[in-house]
């Protein structure tokens, strides 16, 4: 009887749960059975590949990263990464507080905190464990719906440790709060599968700014499996800034669950670029009268890459407010995916939902598919949708030729002048120079398959 290499990659996940079990016989056990839950759900479940009847995962091909044997990186990254050598590759401010996670596991000797509020946590799962358990019993794990897919399911059956954040009642945090996850590449780290992990708590009325970046250093190839987890309290605001810059032989599923209270507002921005397979699936519930939520994003493809975006946002109150604002420059052969949904449920009056996705295509191979659309189940809405896809426009590059610019840089400049209008919405100055410099420095990749 021949084995399939799915079934293969699948016996690794089996015996590293049993491994990692075993060498955390001691945890709390909740946790312990809520790990033990996951897994059992996941070996019925499996990763989606199946597309027919399946349309959250229609378009995303997740045969080959199915068939690919990822090992639990139990032995680490086998060397020391200093700073100086992620200070070009990640984005960082000198006030910020950072965690820094090494193939999955805490690296404290490059993690640093800039926190000076009295209360506010922010830390490793295991010391937010100690610190507060009853915080993290009562928050990790409740946005997070197991039998949706494969992933989520994994994602916690895998769960050790990861960045808890808690802001209490009225706090404004100055520091910038980043978690870094980078894939090292080295060779005890190589087809590694991570599975981070972040719980985001403010109370009433808190403020805070997240970044989250997941950074490939060179030659790493891994699977990815992330969750973040937000809830905000009445009136609570928070700014999320999200990275994706992993290696172009990685794989990464990301999945950000946000439920939002009355007046609560939630922006998030996010950006991605690199990946063989990238995808980000985004809920936000807005639970309480008065919340709002701002959902911008860029996504810049190449060669074969492929970068999914997956958003629900539902309006489950009245006076509700969402904007879900997107762009894409694609190149090669490359494909990117946009599926926006806008649930408004009943008795959600008077709530406000708008939709764009507008796509920069530079090649006549890429290919992407675009799906906003709309759920109503109120009558006295205001909610738009729309999409985009569309070369450089010839009358545009004419204007600028006829001013004495050659086609490579009046090409360069028109898709710096496309990515901008999310740029510069970016009010962290360190991350905004970062990001620009990416876009600068990615626009001569671009151009090589582009065929305008």
């Amino acid at each position: 009887m021949t084995t399939s290499p799915a079934t293969v990659a699948i016996d690794r996940y089996r015996a590293d749960h049993e491994e990692l079990s075993r060498r955390l016989a001691g945890e709390a056990p909740w946790l312990r059975d809520l790990r033990q839950q996951a897994w059992a759900v996941f070996q019925d479940s499996g990763f989606p590949t199946a597309t027919r009847g399946n349309e959250r995962w229609k378009y995303t091909p997740v045969g080959a990263l199915a068939r690919t044997e990822f090992g639990y990186p139990f032995a680490g990254p086998g060397e020391r990464i200093e700073a100086e050598r992620l200070h070009h590759l990640d984005p960082w401010g000198p006030g910020w507080t950072t965690l820094f996670f090494m193939d999955g596991q805490f690296a404290p000797h490059l993690s640093f905190s800039h926190i000076t509020e009295p209360g506010v946590t922010v830390s490793t799962l295991a010391e937010a464990m100690t610190r507060e358990p009853a915080l993290v019993q009562s928050h990790l794990g409740r946005l997070v719906d197991l039998t949706l897919d494969g992933f989520h399911a994994l994602n916690t059956a895998f769960l050790t440790d990861g960045a808890v954040i808690h802001i209490p009642a009225g706090l404004d945090v100055a520091s910038p709060i980043h978690c870094a996850f980078i894939a090292s590449g080295a060779a005890a780290a190589r087809s590694a599968a991570v599975y981070p992990r972040v719980l985001a708590v403010l109370g009433e009325g808190a403020r805070a700014t997240l970044v989250e970046s997941y950074i490939g250093l060179a030659g790493a190839s891994c699977f990815t499996d992330a969750i973040v987890e937000v809830s905000l309290d009445r009136g609570a605001k928070l700014d999320h800034y999200r990275l994706l810059m992993e290696s172009a032989g990685s794989y990464h599923v990301g999945m950000t669950r946000v439920r939002q209270s009355a007046g609560s507002s939630y922006n998030a921005t996010s950006f991605a670029r690199g990946a063989a397979l990238g995808r980000h699936d985004l809920h936000v519930a807005l639970d309480g009268e008065g919340a709002s939520c701002d959902l911008r994003g860029l996504y810049v493809t190449s060669g074969r890459q492929h970068i999914d975006h997956h958003i629900d946002v539902d309006h489950l109150q009245p006076n509700t407010r969402s904007t879900q604002y997107f762009k894409g420059i694609l190149a090669g052969s490359s494909h990117a995916v946009f599926s926006g949904r806008v649930l408004v449920a009943r008795g959600a009056q008077k709530s406000e939902a708008h939709q764009t996705d507008r796509n920069l295509l530079l090649s006549e191979g890429c290919e992407i598919d675009s799906k906003p659309s709309l759920e109503i189940y109120a009558d006295d809405v205001q909610c738009t949708h729309g999409a985009t896809a569309g070369s450089v426009a010839d009358e545009e590059l004419f204007y600028m030729r006829a001013r004495g610019l050659d086609l490579e840089t009046a090409t360069r400049t028109l898709v710096r002048g496309f990515a901008s209008e999310i740029t510069d919405a970016i009010t962290l100055a360190p991350l905004r120079a970062y990001l620009e410099a990416w876009i600068t420095g990615s626009i001569p990749e671009l151009h090589q398959g582009a065929t305008v």
